[in-house]
């Protein structure tokens, strides 16, 4: 495996970061970005309109769960396949089911629709994250991985709480509509993009990122900041009253801000001093983030929260994610886009099916504080991997 060097190099010309497959590329990333989000935060509001109980919490975990195992396969999907069509293929599936969301109600349909675009996420986020990879220079790897947070996350900035205030002034269906349109019409880009070789047999793929250490450490950090992120926006909007509807958009918009921002610095920061440094702090803000958010009768606190935990966040996703890919070669690139999506949605839907059980039982802010103190236990994969020995990352 490769080692990251703790300086850029200052020699000779930087390349390019920014080219015409790049901009192709943020094409389709905006539309996959925009359709996932628009809906994150809403199809659990219409589940517990239509099913009640704990239906906002089966919603997003059906959609995370299936998202795991969508991730499974992806790695050999591109290798048999390649990028475009695999790509193609992921955004249909994220975009067309969203549309039968407008003829259903149940909450078998519910549940159908959220598997489906799942597995459709999957196989955009870990097709389209290792072509990224391979189109942003190794030498600009943290500054190219901002950038890229920074286009996701704009659509998300305005797509969780466009999303929340659309359904509440002119109902879901819209809503709904919208998200399907913005994964289809992304398709229409992915005939310009390269494309891989096809290959025979399986890619390796997350399966092969378990067995290696130096991999799975950082993914297990990620994957405790993307626990709380996963009950943030599935249960924020409930745990806060519903006359406060202008809170729940308002942090919604903080946080995702939040987190855009600290990708970037974080990235910038990472290429020149190395991104390893930046894990532990990621981990700890995001703890602090939640705790304060656990105060959910004080506006203040759970503005300061999300935005606290969103800069937490960003930092985290950006320096595991760099640190990971630089610590393998490009034939690795997919295995570590699939590990460390998987680690993402793994633990959003994990933990969104839990603090669902666990917030009826002791309320949200107990729930919340409780949350805080389990993603303490990333502290022994965060504080080994800082003791590891070069050699052995």
């Amino acid at each position: 495996m490769t080692t990251i060097n703790s300086q850029a190099p200052t020699e000779g010309r930087r390349p390019p970061l920014v080219t015409r497959a790049l901009l192709l590329r943020f094409v389709s990333l905006i539309g996959a970005s925009a359709s996932f989000y628009l809906l994150l935060s809403v199809v659990p509001l219409y589940a517990q309109a239509s099913g009640g109980g704990n239906g906002p919490g089966l919603a997003t975990g059906a959609l995370m769960l299936a998202t795991v195992a969508g991730e499974l396969a992806a790695p050999g999907l591109v290798a048999r396949f390649g990028y475009r069509r695999t790509l193609a293929a992921g955004l249909a599936l994220l975009g067309a089911p969203a549309l039968a969301l407008t003829a259903t109600t149940s909450m078998a349909g519910i549940l159908a629709v959220c598997l489906l675009r799942g597995l459709g996420f999957a196989v955009t986020v870990v097709a389209g994250g290792a072509l990224t990879a391979s189109l942003i220079p190794a030498r600009r790897r943290g500054e190219g991985m901002a950038l890229v947070g920074v286009v996701s996350g704009i659509p998300s900035l305005a797509a969780l709480p466009l999303g929340l205030w659309l359904a509440d002034r002119v109902g879901y269906r819209p809503v709904f509509v919208a998200g399907a349109v913005f994964a289809l019409a992304a398709i229409l880009a992915v005939p310009g993009l390269p494309d891989r070789e096809r290959t025979p047999g399986r890619a390796d793929g997350v399966v092969q990122g378990f067995r290696t250490a130096a991999l799975l450490r950082p993914a297990v950090v990620f994957g405790a900041t993307a626990l709380a992120a996963g009950i943030i926006v599935t249960f924020l909007p409930l745990a806060i009253p519903a006359s406060a509807t202008g809170l729940v958009a308002l942090a919604l918009f903080v946080q995702p801000a939040a987190s855009t921002a600290a990708r970037w610095v974080a990235g910038r920061h990472g290429d020149r001093h190395g991104p390893a440094r930046l894990v532990l702090p990621g981990l700890l803000l995001s703890v602090a983030g939640v705790l304060l958010t656990a105060l959910t009768g004080s506006p203040v606190a759970v503005v300061a929260g999300v935005a606290v935990f969103g800069v937490g966040f960003g930092i985290a996703q950006n320096a595991t994610l760099t640190l990971m890919y630089a610590r393998v070669p490009a034939s690795g690139y997919g295995a570590v886009s699939a590990l460390w999506n998987f680690a993402y949605d793994a633990a959003m839907g994990a933990g969104a099916i839990a603090f669902g059980a666990l917030a009826a039982r002791t309320g949200y802010p107990l729930a919340f504080a409780l949350t805080g103190a389990v993603m303490l236990t990333a502290l022994v994969p965060a504080l080994a991997d800082r003791r590891a020995p070069a050699s052995r990352r």
